[in-house]
């Protein structure tokens, strides 16, 4: 073989001021290398802030709409060789750090930069060379035992299965016991406007105790972020509660399965041990409906009817992490089946009213009474359940109610530890969390929700009540975790890189600027974009994953955040269960390579992080879902309120800062509790 032939073809066509993306990573003595060991790539031995949407101008066809400020390498040719070199723009070529190198006879590569990055130019140019010089290589030596077992086809076909991580997804659904559901459903054109909105429609509706209701509320619709809200209670004959609790696996045993306790519209509950756990009975429940299409034409929405509520953090248990440090005192996942709804379009103010019956049953009186009561609506909320204070609105310390989990300095120190195992290779980045946490004697919760959402609206914010489980969920989250809509597109919001707003409007913008151009944030958020590529990859269409927006800036009421899209088709063989156990948790809540940086954070937190960094949001019988991030939550549970915060720690992270941030994070949900009491 032509050493110098395969020297030169992985990098053909990557030619001048061509740009790759290389994470803090360890590097590879160059003088170490054997002879069969040929470098073919390098770099300088810092990094390069690279500022300019220039660098990133397509990728899959999309204009990235972007400023960028990350790792990013300058791929420059070596004169003489056929090899290239990767070297910082503006720099000599000293201080030289191997990037790449090949063996001298065989067809293996190895690189330290990483072609698949959303940020690598050309990285699906150096894939497609590798994947030639493969096919050239067994054309040269194929033997009649290769003939065949090494052709393109047969590559293309492994290429279009998923990993053998996931292959298990795909379910044989020849036990389930198929449900026959039939929808029906109304629309009153902008209603929503003349009784008051949505608000004004759940507190009229469901009552100032609010017990078995769900109000997935899309509180912030600027710059269209979030266009519908879903609210409901306890419904028909087919209204359910689901609670799961994981079996305790904190004694460091693998011991897999949990109880879920059945609840049904009559109140008869039973308990039921799921060996199999609880998403894997979710998948089966929602393929064993049965309905027809054309009972939702002209429903502008994706829920339809079906299962809400949340997944707590542990139930990474069920998603490749071998078993959970801690034990969560809130069930693992709590979901009522959500047989009737109230839907609100905030973009028309258009109310809908959906019930959902079994084919044998007659349609409940539910549509007729509940369109009765909505015509009747008024539109002002009752003072009392508001509870409006005469004193200022302004931000007060929590430090004076909520107790921390862990103090100052024992949070800085996990910090530092986090750095040493990103120094030591062990993780890219790892987000790191803790908890504050404070008695609540006597609170209305949905008074303290309504506050929440004045204070602090979100697109993705929730609420919850549980009230057997003496369980109320305040939520206002800005992050969607996924969504899968009618159409198998899959979509995730992560959101990475976050600062205060500012005191005066040039403060704001200046604030907004450091942000955007934070090689930090960019660093953060890059790492999980690049995790969530991967994440939908294993469910979707080969090639059909795409970034169209990378590293917005959005602004919220009291911080600007740094977020990305991520969309991809989902395959035809895979569920919208195994969508979510493909990339639960939620990347930007655990870090990169996610398994290793789970099994580190767990070592790192005093405690389960329980329903925070979860899920929330719904799993409708037509197959779709949407869920948020568990972030900016408020939980109240026995007695007790909790708010989970942390942050990405990455190699230029700074330990103050990470605790400063944090501390941020917690501001609105926990100054609204004190302010509330």
């Amino acid at each position: 073989m032509d050493a110098n032939f395969f020297r030169a073809y992985l990098l053909v066509e990557i030619l001048v001021s061509r740009w790759v993306v290389r994470y803090h990573s360890l590097v590879i003595d160059s003088e170490s290398l054997p002879e069969v060991l040929i470098p073919i790539a390098w770099t300088s031995s810092r990094t390069l802030p690279f500022i300019g949407s220039e660098v990133l101008d397509k990728y899959n066809g999309h204009e990235l709409q972007t400023d960028q400020s990350i790792f990013l390498d300058s791929l420059l040719p070596e004169a003489g060789n056929g090899s290239s070199s990767l070297v910082e723009y503006g720099q000599t070529r000293n201080a030289r750090v191997l990037m790449g190198v090949k063996h001298s006879t065989r067809p293996h590569y190895g690189v330290q930069f990483h072609p698949e990055s959303v940020a690598t130019c050309h990285g699906s140019q150096i894939f497609k060379n590798f994947r030639e010089i493969t096919d050239d290589y067994w054309l040269r030596c194929r033997s009649s035992y290769n003939k065949g077992k090494h052709a393109n086809s047969d590559a293309h076909a492994q290429v279009s299965s998923a990993s053998r991580l996931y292959r298990h997804l795909v379910h044989n659904n020849t036990e389930v016991n198929y449900k026959s559901l039939k929808l029906k459903w109304r629309k009153f054109d902008h209603l929503a406007g003349q009784v008051g909105g949505a608000k004004s429609i759940f507190c009229q509706l469901f009552g100032q105790e609010a017990e078995n209701t769900f109000w997935l509320d899309s509180s912030s619709t600027e710059m269209g972020r979030a266009r519908f809200s879903f609210m409901g209670g306890k419904g028909g004959s087919l209204w359910k509660q689901l609670t799961f609790r994981l079996s305790d696996q904190s004694d460091g045993s693998s011991k897999g399965g949990g109880h879920l306790s059945l609840e049904d519209s009559e109140g008869c509950v039973k308990t039921i041990f799921l060996e199999g756990g609880f998403l894997d009975y979710l998948n089966k429940e929602l393929q064993s409906y049965r309905y027809e299409k054309d009972e939702y034409e002209g429903l502008p929405f994706d829920f339809h009817g079906g299962y809400v509520g949340y997944i707590g953090y542990d139930l990474k248990a069920e998603c490749g992490v071998t078993c959970n440090h801690h034990k969560s005192k809130t069930p693992d996942a709590c979901f009522f089946f959500a047989d009737n709804l109230v839907a609100v379009d905030h973009k028309y103010d258009d109310v809908y009213l959906l019930a959902i019956h079994e084919e044998s049953s007659s349609i409940s009186q539910w549509l007729d009474d509940t369109e009765e009561k909505l015509l009747s609506l008024t539109g002002s909320v009752r003072m009392d359940l508001e509870r409006q204070h005469s004193h200022p609105s302004t931000f007060s310390s929590h430090k004076a109610g909520f107790a921390a989990e862990k103090s100052k300095e024992q949070y800085i120190r996990d910090v530092k530890k986090c750095l040493n195992y990103i120094r030591d290779g062990e993780s890219y980045e790892l987000c790191l969390t803790t908890q504050i946490r404070k008695p609540v004697e006597v609170l209305n919760s949905l008074g303290l929700y309504l506050h929440l959402r004045e204070r602090n609206p979100a697109p993705y914010a929730a609420w919850l009540n549980f009230p057997k489980e003496d369980l109320c969920i305040c939520c206002s989250s800005p992050e969607r975790f996924l969504q899968l809509d009618r159409s198998d597109m899959l979509e995730a919001k992560p959101i990475k890189g976050t600062i205060a707003r500012g005191a005066t409007e040039e403060e704001d913008k200046q604030l907004k600027l450091k942000l955007q151009l934070s090689e930090k944030d960019q660093a953060e958020n890059l790492m999980i974009v690049d995790l969530l590529r991967n994440d939908l990859g294993r469910v979707c269409d080969p090639g059909s994953v795409d970034v169209p927006h990378l590293m917005e800036v959005q602004s919220y009421a009291t911080v600007h955040t740094m977020v990305s899209t991520i969309r991809g088709k989902k395959r035809s063989d895979i569920s919208a269960v195994d969508c979510v156990k493909a990339a639960f948790p939620g990347g930007s809540m655990t870090g990169a390579p996610k398994l290793r940086s789970m099994e580190l954070l767990d070592s790192l937190e005093s405690c389960s992080r329980g329903i925070y960094s979860g899920c929330i949001g719904f799993f409708s019988y037509n197959q779709t879902f949407d869920l948020n991030i568990v972030i900016r939550t408020v939980v109240i549970h026995e007695g007790e309120a909790s708010i989970g915060a942390g942050g990405a720690i990455v190699a230029l992270s700074n330990p103050e800062d990470e605790y400063e941030e944090m501390i941020l994070k917690t501001k609105a949900p926990a100054n609204t509790v004190i302010d509330y009491e």
